[in-house]
């Protein structure tokens, strides 16, 4: 081998090398932006399952209230039907016929304490929409690191074959998934609303 063949070689080493280090750069922060998405996802995937939870507990006690409500409301009508003659034993039947209403309303909107039906409703209501939220929120983190991952595959590619295009699709895919991280912390409701 000549020294100029030598001198050559040694140059294109050079600059490989050089290339090796910005793919490799690359990486770390593609690996960095894959770690934030994964733990944004993380989070949002808790939170959907928390309010999930909240929201079926929230039903599951605004059925009960109802089939309370529902019973109380049975029996005062059927007291009503029945009411005796007798003014002592009607009276007596009044004021429980009356006492039931008065439940089955508080069963109904129960304001100060919001375990009404109608409180229940909105509760559950509002745990549902957050729910949905932080489940638009994961999709997005998801996609994200699905393109992040992605390119680090392609950059690590880029590395071994010397392509450096693979290394510009990389670049590209970070890009993309620092959209989708965005998106999901910005508009969660953008993609879903668009399709």
């Amino acid at each position: 081998m000549s020294a100029h063949e030598s001198m050559e070689h040694a140059e294109h080493a050079e600059h490989a090398s050089g290339e090796n280090k910005k793919i490799a750069l690359l990486i770390a922060v593609i690996a960095l932006c894959l770690a934030l998405s994964e733990t944004l996802g993380k989070g949002a995937q808790t939170e959907s399952i928390a309010k999930n939870v909240e929201a079926s507990n929230l039903w599951a006690f605004f059925q009960a209230k109802s089939i309370r409500r529902t019973t109380v409301q049975t029996a005062a009508e059927q007291a009503k039907i029945a009411l005796p003659s007798d003014e002592a034993a009607k009276a007596a039947a009044q004021k429980q016929i009356d006492a039931w209403q008065k439940t089955a309303a508080r069963y109904r909107s129960e304001p100060e304490t919001g375990e009404g039906t109608e409180q229940l409703s909105e509760r559950a209501k509002h745990a549902e929409e957050e729910r949905d939220l932080a489940t638009a929120k994961y999709h997005h983190f998801e996609l994200a690191s699905a393109a992040f991952q992605i390119g680090i595959v392609l950059a690590s590619a880029a590395i071994i074959t010397s392509m450096i295009g693979l290394a510009w699709i990389s670049g590209l895919l970070m890009l993309a998934g620092i959209g989708f991280t965005a998106l999901g912390v910005f508009a969660p409701h953008a993609l879903h609303l668009a399709l």
